[in-house]
């Protein structure tokens, strides 16, 4: 099923084109278009499985937030492999495999015994969105792994993976990281307000839609 509002393939293109190019090793898509950005980086790593084949992960702050990936990325092909991948949480791909787990070290029985010599590159998806309508004690607030911030460190789903990945690309929006290189895409414009049922919200706050 055709997106509405799917990238165009010229400009899906040009954006993974765009990573191609880049010399950095650790990337960050820090705008708001996350399925967007998510399309863009699935496709770079699905390129890059053909000319280096091994392990890929791609590691989400948890299963709700893989779901609407799969739902609304902003290509078919995305969409397509996200929602085969969701279940067994590992599928091959040509010579590669794609892994899939969440933030909570719980999830990461499919990933911490690969081979780390194969392990090609990883994708990081954390939902940033700073909705002050959101009660404290929304779902949202569930993901925070108290024991792997104690071992790691607080950004642990992210250095645990640039310090075995020869190549990462992080979505995180209104988020610093210390080591990675942002990519920004022109034709993502920043929105800074929108009107929700009356009430006008200020450019420091994320939605998940596109």
């Amino acid at each position: 099923m055709n997106g509405k509002k799917d990238l165009d393939k010229s400009t899906l293109y040009e954006a993974v084109k765009t990573i191609v190019e880049s010399p950095a090793k650790h990337i960050h898509l820090d705008q708001q278009k996350l399925f967007t950005l998510f399309s863009i980086a699935f496709q770079y790593i699905l390129f890059r499985s053909t000319k280096s084949p091994g392990h890929y992960i791609i590691r989400i702050e948890d299963s709700m937030l893989a779901e609407k990936l799969a739902r609304k990325a902003k290509d078919e092909t995305t969409r397509k492999f996200m929602n085969r991948l969701i279940v067994p949480r590992r599928l091959a791909y040509g010579n590669s495999t794609f892994h899939l787990d969440y933030f909570p070290l719980a999830t990461w029985g499919v990933t911490k015994d690969l081979p780390k010599e194969k392990i090609q590159a990883a994708i990081i998806v954390k939902n940033t969105s700073h909705n002050p309508l959101i009660e404290e004690s929304d779902f949202r607030h569930v993901g925070e792994d108290d024991q792997a911030i104690a071992l790691f460190g607080k950004d642990y789903y992210l250095t645990t993976l640039k310090e075995i990945c020869p190549r990462t690309i992080t979505i995180a929006f209104d988020e610093e990281y210390e080591g990675l290189e942002p990519i920004q895409f022109d034709f993502i414009e920043e929105k800074s307000e929108r009107m929700v049922d009356g009430v006008m919200i200020s450019e420091d706050i994320q939605f998940e839609e596109d």
